[in-house]
């Protein structure tokens, strides 16, 4: 099975596309719930749909609120208010998914996207 994803409303319609077409199988949020729905209905459902989360929203990102170990995989796109690096950011993801394609790497993994590294808090 290829790495699926279900895209936080926060992040935009060209990052959904570009992972699309590198191959990766990617749900929008907005597709699944309400665009109004509260960060844990949108855990729920990224589980339910056994993908894994990609967001900008940096309240993923707080392992205290969100323990990795309990999720399948959370994507924090770390842009801190420069959408300008949006693209590097996507690229290193993108040759990171390649060199780990199966899903259950990320099982209990938040994966901190950064435009010069990626890390990984478990």
């Amino acid at each position: 099975m290829g790495l699926q994803f279900l895209a936080d409303q926060c992040v935009p319609t060209a990052v959904v596309k570009d992972l699309h077409d590198a191959g990766y199988e990617v749900w929008c949020l907005k597709d699944h719930l309400p665009i109004e729905s509260s960060d844990p209905v949108v855990i729920s459902k990224a589980q339910e749909l056994r993908a894994i989360l990609i967001s900008l929203n940096g309240d993923f990102a707080n392992i205290f609120n969100y323990p990795p170990a309990d999720y399948r995989g959370i994507v924090a796109l770390q842009v801190r208010n420069h959408p300008e690096v949006l693209p590097q950011i996507v690229s290193r993801l993108k040759d990171y998914l390649s060199a780990n394609p199966d899903m259950e790497y990320y099982k209990g993994k938040l994966l901190l996207v950064e435009i010069h590294r990626i890390r990984i808090r478990q």
